[in-house]
């Protein structure tokens, strides 16, 4: 198995590559470190070089691993040195933690429901002057569970944006690696399934780098599955609920999930998920009465927002008319989704496809949604998922890196 050290060595430059572009971002006029309000100044050209160096790097070793195998434990021991690395930066390309430190601080210090008051209209919040200035004046688009679990972390944080950062960098860290083990805990191929989440740079740019809850949502999401392939039904169904009131999108994985004929556990996977989403709710409810219902208003704005990397907008630039771009993309959308509902209810729900699926039609793209579908394609072993992963990432690679 000749392989196997030459996979390795893969993982090892992968972690190299991401460690000393991330070291980058330590000088004083970086371009790469979340800057208060949302403005970067400056260009990081060799930080692109360097992830893409990382990235390359990342798929060789995938090829090596899938034709000799690995040991799990060396494989994970990447893993760990690949998602960890970043933790050794600052905030990095986004300051979307804190945006969640906002929020988090306004229901746990400031005495007001993130779903009813936006920052800027609760006085003496720290987070104002760090979070990204166009989401100031905006309600949490977050579901009741994280909303719930960011009080604490403010309380903890206090003013100070530097542990704020710290605690979701370190969270998200923790999340990509949990979505690493667990995918590898369901998938046959266990070393190929765990390397392919786990030695991802661009997700460890954006989750350990940037500390985005979405690494939440993709351990959780994938943490559903593991707990159902173990026969813990209503274990998976109390982790579906966080998953979904943590951001709303894995509803539909878990609708598609659902409609296997021989899933199992149906019972128990439905009084999981009605249990745990009825505590979760029933304590939103008392903390911030009936508004975390309005989350879904800031989150159609955000969907009717578009990316530059979103693919309407780029038929948009190719000379489509919006109209027609979001048409067919909603159209691409709805036939692809009633593809997958096909072959859910002939025995296979395909969701990592169904998260690519999200990503390739929706008008709000960003780099970090990648953490929903690498884990759940790796889970899945699906071979047209992982391609599309792939193809995602190095098309999404770019994105918020300032250039």
């Amino acid at each position: 198995m000749r392989e196997r050290p030459a996979a390795l060595a893969a993982g090892a430059a992968v972690a190299l590559l991401v460690g000393v572009a991330c070291l980058a971002a330590w000088r004083g006029d970086s371009p790469l470190a979340a800057a208060g309000g949302g403005a970067a100044h400056g260009t990081a050209w060799p930080f692109l070089a360097a992830l893409a160096a990382a990235f390359a790097a990342y798929g060789a070793g995938l090829l090596l691993l899938r034709r000799g195998g690995g040991r799990l434990v060396a494989v994970a021991a990447v893993a760990a040195a690949v998602q960890l690395a970043p933790l050794a930066s600052p905030l990095l390309l986004s300051t979307d933690a804190w945006t969640y430190w906002a929020h988090g601080w306004t229901a746990a210090r400031g005495g007001e429901s993130p779903y009813r008051l936006p920052p800027d209209e609760v006085p003496g919040n720290p987070a104002l002057p760090w979070m990204g200035s166009v989401w100031r004046g905006t309600t949490s688009v977050y579901g009741p569970a994280f909303t719930l679990a960011s009080e604490p972390l403010a309380a903890t944080a206090g003013s100070s944006a530097t542990i704020a950062a710290w605690q979701y960098k370190g969270l998200a860290a923790a999340g990509a690696l949990a979505a690493a083990l667990l995918a590898a805990a369901v998938a046959r191929r266990r070393p190929l399934a765990l390397a392919f989440v786990g030695w991802n740079p661009v997700l460890a740019v954006h989750l350990a780098g940037g500390g985005h809850n979405d690494a939440w949502v993709g351990a959780l999401s994938v943490g559903a599955l593991a707990l159902t392939a173990s026969r813990r039904s209503g274990a998976a169904g109390g982790a579906w609920a966080l998953a979904v009131l943590v951001k709303w999108v894995p509803l539909l994985f878990l609708v598609l999930h659902a409609l296997e004929p021989r899933a199992r556990g149906r019972r128990g996977l439905a009084l999981g998920l009605a249990v745990t989403g009825a505590a979760v709710l029933t304590l939103a409810t008392v903390r911030y009465g009936a508004s975390w219902l309005e989350s879904v208003a800031p989150l159609a704005e955000n969907a009717a927002r578009e990316t530059s990397y979103a693919l309407p907008a780029r038929l948009e630039s190719a000379g489509a008319p919006r109209a027609l771009a979001l048409a067919g993309a909603a159209a691409t959308f709805l036939v692809g989704l009633a593809w997958l509902a096909r072959e859910a209810r002939r025995g296979r729900a395909r969701l990592g496809l169904a998260a690519c699926l999200v990503l390739a039609t929706t008008p709000y793209l960003a780099v970090w949604y990648l953490a929903w579908a690498v884990p759940l394609a790796a889970a899945d072993e699906d071979r047209v998922a992982a391609a599309a992963c792939l193809a995602l990432g190095a098309y999404l690679l770019p994105q918020t890196i300032p250039l």
